[in-house]
C-alpha cells in the first residue's frame, strides 16, 4: 500500500469542484484509454482580464487522479491565464503535501490538462508533446517527447522515476532499453551520467497468487470504491460476471449513453487493475452476449 497525505485523502473523500462548469468557455481533455487515466477540465475565464473565475474535473482513475484534479482547480482559481500556465505538476503535488512516488503521473495528467484548456480558450490546437513514430512504451501509449520533457521538467534519472511520473516501462518492461537511452542522453546534457545497473531497473517484486475467491473479493471492493463517484452524478455501476482477464459490469442511471461511458470503464479497469495486480479488462456485460 502506498503512504498518502491526509490532504490527499482529503481530497480523495472530498473532492472539490468536482462535475462541469456551468457556463465553461474553456476545455481541456487528457489522458488515454489504454492506460485507465482521463480527466476533463472545464474552465469559466472571464473574457476581459482572463481571470479563472471557475474551474471543475471530470476523471476517472485512482484515488490521486482524483485529488491531483481537485488540487489543481483550487490552485488556479483566481490566477489568470498567463498566471496558470505557470503551475507545474510539482507544484500540484506540494499542495497535496506529496503524492507517492508512483501516483506522480496523475499530476502530470493535471498540468496537461490545464495547457489544452487554455489552448482550447485560446482557439489554438494543443499538442500533448506525442510525436508519431517515437513510441517508446506501448503498454501506456507513451512517446519520446513526452519523456524527455518529464525528465527535464522534474530532473529525473532512473527508469523507476520515469514510470512513476508518466508509467512508460511499467508494464511488461519492454521499453527499458529505450528509456535508458533517454535517460542517457538528457542526463549527459548537464554532465551526469546514468547508470544502468540502478536497482530501479530490476523487476518488481511479484505479488503473491491470490486464490479465486480472494480475486473475486478484491474486483469486488475495487467497484464498490468507485460506486460514490458515480452516484455522485446520478450514475452506478453493477458487476456482472468475471471471466478470466474479463470483467463484464453494467452501467445504470446517468451512466448509460453518457459520452465519458468508455472513460468510466477505463477508470474502473485501471482501479482493478492497481488493487489486484495483473492485466484485465473491464467490458459491458452486453459484450459477454456477442
Amino acid at each position: 500500500m502506498w503512504e498518502y497525505s491526509e490532504k490527499v485523502q482529503e481530497h480523495f473523500f472530498s473532492p472539490r469542484n468536482a462535475g462541469a462548469v456551468a457556463e465553461a468557455n474553456a476545455t481541456g481533455d487528457v489522458g488515454s484509454l489504454s492506460c485507465g487515466d482521463a480527466l476533463r477540465l472545464t474552465l469559466k475565464v472571464d473574457p476581459v482580464s482572463e481571470v479563472i473565475l471557475d474551474a471543475g474535473f471530470q476523471t476517472f482513475g485512482c484515488g490521486s487522479a482524483i485529488a491531483s484534479s481537485s488540487a489543481l482547480t483550487e490552485i488556479i482559481k483566481g490566477m489568470t491565464l498567463d498566471e496558470a500556465l505557470k503551475v507545474s505538476n510539482q507544484d500540484i503535488a506540494d499542495y497535496l503535501d506529496g503524492l507517492p512516488p508512483e501516483k506522480m503521473h496523475c499530476s502530470v495528467m493535471g498540468r496537461e490538462a490545464l495547457q489544452a484548456a487554455i489552448a482550447n480558450y485560446r482557439g489554438e490546437v494543443w499538442k500533448d508533446d506525442h510525436e508519431e513514430g517515437a513510441l517508446v512504451c506501448k503498454c501506456f501509449a507513451v512517446d519520446s517527447a513526452l519523456i524527455e520533457h518529464t525528465i527535464r521538467a522534474n530532473a529525473l534519472s532512473t527508469v523507476e522515476d520515469v514510470a512513476n511520473y508518466t508509467k512508460a516501462g511499467g508494464g511488461c518492461s519492454s521499453c527499458h532499453e529505450g528509456i535508458e537511452e533517454i535517460l542517457t542522453r538528457v542526463l549527459a546534457e548537464t554532465g551526469k551520467t546514468f547508470a544502468p545497473t540502478n536497482a530501479a531497473t530490476q523487476p518488481a517484486p511479484v505479488r503473491r497468487k491470490l486464490t479465486n475467491l480472494q480475486r473475486i473479493r478484491c474486483i469486488e471492493s475495487s467497484i464498490e470504491a468507485i460506486r460514490p463517484n458515480l452516484q455522485r452524478d446520478h450514475g452506478d455501476v453493477e458487476l456482472v460476471d468475471i471471466d478470466g482477464k474479463n470483467v463484464y459490469v453494467n452501467m445504470t442511471g446517468a451512466c448509460v449513453g453518457c459520452q465519458m461511458a468508455s472513460t468510466t470503464l477505463e477508470g474502473i479497469q485501471q482501479r482493478i487493475v492497481e488493487d489486484l495486480g495483473e492485466f484485465v479488462r473491464v467490458l459491458p456485460a452486453a459484450a459477454q452476449r456477442h
